[in-house]
């Protein structure tokens, strides 16, 4: 389903682990600061709706979408987490470099998330236009900080399932 068919922040709360007593890392994009710091907003925000205490909620930036999964590495390395949200926004421009940021940030993440066993959520935005990111970051689409926080809860549940 695109996106334009969907609100990003719409979700059933009642189909949300609680998040009580689990450690989440959100690992943000300097880049496009506006775009990014919204999603954040939204992912923590969801967090804390389901349990997750503030103090178990660790932010770090990086200078770019494409240090997103190093990040994500890093803090993964020092364990005690339950899952890493990356959140990030490329804007398509006039060369190839979007397509190398966005296709190396998705190998990046996924490849972190299977190394360490735990949930690395994808929560880059891959827009064509800034009014697209806009929109899916607290716009007319939603928030999709928001949505990739309910699926940290729900992968960090499974994952506790064994």
């Amino acid at each position: 389903m695109s996106t334009a068919d969907k609100n990003l922040s719409h979700y059933d709360p009642a189909g949300v682990p609680s998040g009580a007593g689990r450690r989440f890392a959100l690992v943000v994009s300097e880049w496009n600061h506006a775009i990014t710091d919204s999603l954040r907003r939204g992912a923590r925000e969801t967090l804390q709706k389901h349990g997750v205490a503030e103090s178990d909620i660790v932010e770090r930036w990086v200078p770019g979408s494409f240090e997103l999964a190093a990040g994500a590495q890093f803090l993964l390395e020092r364990g005690n987490l339950h899952g890493v949200i990356c959140l990030g926004s490329v804007v398509r421009g006039e060369t190839p470099h979007f397509d190398y940021v966005c296709q190396g940030a998705t190998q990046g993440i996924m490849a972190v998330g299977l190394k360490f066993s735990v949930p690395v959520i994808f929560g880059l935005l891959t827009d064509d236009t800034m009014q697209q990111a806009q929109d899916r970051s607290g716009g007319k689409h939603g928030n999709k900080g928001v949505d990739c926080a309910v699926a940290a809860l729900k992968m960090a549940a499974l994952k506790a399932e064994g």
